[in-house]
């Protein structure tokens, strides 16, 4: 309930007017004032001309309690709690906006906010897709940054991040600001400062004077996930007792521990760790040596021109786990032991050392001169960008294109979707996509396949809006009439969930390539003005009744997608028969001209299929005990392995649904078999039909001569050993099995369907009538050879579809030498309305 009362205060917030002159600041979600925020905080209330701006801090519960008393009397200043309601009605209504981080997955930029991202450091370590799994785990952040109006960099470095890390180049609408680290102002630190900061570190039990070198060891957190870091306190603290007596008296050594971990570690550390009230740069300030991994933190060190140690026992490891940059030779002694941690902190650092910090300094903190918070209230708050350094991300020439992907379960969309994606030219399409975030192990598997040089989205959060408003849209939906005018609140809910996937991206052509989920559907429609396309992947209204189950799952989902598809510029069917079929049974009934129902054939992976070939059948994971390494074949594997030269193997690859139509196969098979007792039939694939079908060829004794395999990772192979593929199917849309089929090389029987004509070029296709006599005549007539092995020309074949594909979303032709397509005149007309 408090969730929900939560969720109401959100969307009634985000529906209230910005309030001007309000300033938002959050730091690591609010672990403290802290970092590049705190510095431009203080610089703005030192600003006379700046004087009426309020300011709200976000900090958590127990947080900044020595910044909270220090500004408790000045009205301009007041606090909330990070994810309360008052932290998202803030959110919702300050005009300028300050983090260093991410806002979490509820934050929608409102028109009239400034959003300003510092982020936190020049990275050492690898980032954005760069990173393993990095469009996963990167999301939220790349929301963030599309978001952006201005993004800070301390150095050309970090603006090489925002542009190819986050693959904002082509994608980013604001300005990115090299004018230095404000943060880094504060290690300027004049004598009071000095007196006040290590009164703070006393009381926390760290013993500093004038008589003790300070030894800072700061290193990042590790682990795969900024929310859930690795607990390795007791490692650290050990660290630090270790080289504190190596180092004597002489010597404080204090840990400075990354923000994802300091409440781990706090809880252990005992006037060892460096209270995080106290600002890091601050405390940079008092160091006399710093000792770090792979943190960014010594980049802000480097200013000092004070000794720095880096200490990596785990870099094999942590190289494996997250990455590292190749920034070359870092500007420190490289220490693996605690021995030589302490050996390189006693003796300082040689010359070469010295002279490397120096190349460092000029070339990654050019402008941390005590001045960079002045440049940035300059240039956002007083706009006077001329005076600061701008490294932009660079527009593209390219057209620019969004393809949303569906759920990436393994199945005919997926695999069709990866295929275009695989062909599609870089030269002349700047390519996104967005997927809902994936879950499962399969899925992630399949997003794992998309070409590096795709952008990735991945939807996190869920819309912003009253309970009853997201209630109504679903209602309104599941109607699934076509409604003569979108009621405005509707259309604002759309609109605003757009923006808060995709902030300020703009998309010349949008698609979605799934075509079978309403709100995907929905929120497509509402982009910036683009080309809008959608997908009809089978025959549409027939699918409506597919009845899995006992249940026809998509009675009510699917007619929701079709009220929306009169406002959509182009309705593509996988084949020109599957096009005409569509547009006669849906563009009446939904008021489509018949004009918009328009083809564009499915890519096919030729060279993918020709490589998987090459594995044998046994080569399967299925079939390898990973404990063992063992490999054991199932009955079928090993019969069809043999390769008897007296049997005669059918295969068939695809889903066991409805549609599929299995049940005839098995029924026209056992025909066939009784009078030709040397067949075999293999069905390879999965699903809600499995036990049904087994279950059926066991009532009719063949369980020695039909086989279903399950899914196979790799059924080409499989493909490969037999000698005929056939294919049941009710209805398809263009079923890229018999592609496939062809690309192996095998003879085709298919049944006749709406699409099968159109399924191959050439007819090359054995077609027999839809019923168990005509299947079971049409396998005969390949045992008597009167069914040749198919074949397929696949480049001519590519680039023909890819055609048909720039077509249907607005282009007259895909190119490849380097200009960018150009967009039909009736596709532009569109889009500007």
């Amino acid at each position: 309930m408090a969730r929900a009362v939560a969720a109401e205060r959100r969307g009634i917030a985000y529906a209230r007017p910005i309030i001007l002159g309000t300033v938002l600041y959050e730091s690591f979600a609010g672990n403290g004032a802290l970092d590049n925020p705190e510095a431009i905080f203080r610089e703005l209330l030192r600003s006379n001309d700046l004087a009426g701006l309020r300011h709200i801090w976000v900090l958590d519960h127990h947080a900044g309690k020595t910044f909270r008393e220090e500004f408790r009397r000045d009205r301009r200043v007041r606090f909330v709690v990070y994810r309360s309601a008052r932290y998202f009605a803030a959110l919702a209504r300050s005009q300028y906006l300050i983090n260093n981080a991410t806002f979490p997955a509820e934050f929608q930029k409102r028109d009239g906010q400034t959003y300003l991202n510092t982020w936190h450091g020049t990275p050492l370590k690898t980032m954005g897709y760069d990173m393993p799994d990095g469009a996963f785990f990167a999301a939220n952040t790349l929301r963030n940054f599309v978001a952006a109006d201005v993004l800070l960099a301390q150095n050309p470095t970090m603006t090489r991040m925002y542009r190819d890390a986050y693959k904002l180049d082509g994608i980013f609408r604001g300005r990115i600001l090299e004018t230095g680290y404000p943060r880094t102002d504060r290690q300027h630190i004049a004598d009071a400062e000095r007196s006040a900061a290590w009164a703070v570190l006393r009381e926390a039990g760290i013993p500093v004077d004038d008589r003790r070198k300070l030894v800072v060891y700061a290193p990042t957190w590790k682990g795969t996930s900024f929310n859930s870091p690795r607990d390795d306190a007791e490692a650290l603290l050990s660290t630090v007792d270790a080289l504190q007596q190596r180092l004597g008296d002489g010597y404080t050594v204090a840990l400075k521990a990354h923000q994802s971990v300091h409440r781990i570690v706090a809880q252990r550390a005992e006037g060892r760790l460096v209270p995080n009230d106290l600002p890091t740069n601050v405390v940079l300030g008092l160091t006399d040596v710093l000792v770090t991994d792979y943190s960014s933190i010594f980049f802000d060190f480097l200013t000092t021109e004070r000794p720095i140690v880096f200490f990596t026992p785990d870099e094999e490891d942590y190289a494996q786990e997250r990455g590292t940059s190749k920034l070359g030779r870092l500007p420190g002694a490289m220490t693996r032991t605690v021995d030589e941690l302490a050996d390189a902190i006693v003796a300082g650092p040689d010359q070469e050392v010295v002279e490397r910090a120096r190349q460092w300094r000029k070339e990654f903190t050019p402008t941390d001169d005590g001045r960079s918070a002045q440049r940035v209230v300059d240039a956002v708050f007083r706009d006077r960008a001329e005076e600061a350094s701008a490294g932009q991300a660079k527009p593209s020439d390219r057209r620019s294109l969004l393809l949303y992907l569906g759920g990436m379960r393994s199945n005919g969309i997926t695999s069709s979707a990866l295929n275009l994606l695989a062909h599609l030219d870089h030269i002349a399409f700047d390519i996104s996509i967005v997927i809902a975030r994936p879950r499962g192990r399969e899925q992630r598997m399949n997003a794992a396949r998309i070409d590096p040089r795709i952008r990735q989205f991945y939807l996190v959060g869920a819309p912003n809006a009253r309970k009853l408003t997201t209630i109504s849209s679903r209602v309104r939906g599941r109607l699934g009439r076509r409604w003569p005018n979108e009621p405005r609140w509707d259309a604002t809910l759309w609109s605003s969930e757009w923006r808060r996937v995709f902030g300020d991206a703009r998309f010349d052509s949008v698609v979605d390539f799934s075509g079978y989920s309403r709100p995907w559907a929905q929120l497509i429609l509402h982009s910036p003005p683009a080309t809008r396309a959608i997908w009809l992947h089978n025959d549409m209204a027939a699918e409506v009744h597919r009845t899995v189950g006992g249940r026809r799952r998509m009675l009510h989902s699917l007619p929701a997608v079709f009220s929306l598809y009169s406002r959509y510029d182009d309705l593509v069917s996988v084949s020109r028969e599957l096009a005409v079929a569509n547009a006669d049974r849906l563009s009446e009934p939904y008021d489509v001209p018949r004009e918009r129902f328009v083809s564009a054939r499915n890519v096919i992976d030729d060279k993918g299929v020709l490589a998987k070939l090459t594995q044998p059948v046994a080569g399967a994971a299925e079939f390898v005990d990973q404990e063992w390494g063992t490999v054991t074949l199932p009955e079928w594997a090993a019969e069809l392995s043999s390769a008897r030269s007296d049997t005669r193997w059918f295969v068939t690859v695809g889903r066991l649904s409805p549609e599929k139509n299995h049940a005839r196969l098995i029924e026209a098979f056992a025909i066939v078999h009784a009078a030709r007792p040397a067949t075999r039939l293999l069905i390879v694939g999965d699903g809600p039909l499995r036990q049904e079908l087994q279950e059926q060829v066991a009532s009719l004794h063949l369980t020695d001569a039909i086989f279903l395999t399950g899914s196979l990772a790799n059924p080409f192979p499989a493909m490969a050993a037999a000698d005929c593929f056939v294919l049941s199917s009710n209805y398809e849309g263009q079923p890229m099995v018999l592609l496939e089929a062809a690309v192996v090389g095998l003879p085709i029987v298919s049944v006749r369907f709406g699409s099968v004509s159109d399924a191959l070029p050439d007819g090359q296709l054995h077609i027999v009538d839809q019923s168990v006599a005509g299947l079971a005549a049409g396998l005969t007539d390949y045992l008597d050879g009167k069914v040749a092995a198919a074949s397929l020309d696949a480049e001519e074949y590519n680039a023909l579809a890819l055609r048909e594909f720039a077509t249907a979303i607005g282009v007259d032709v895909v190119t490849s030498g380097g200009s960018a397509p150009a967009r039909t005149a009736e596709a532009e007309a569109r889009r500007s309305a």
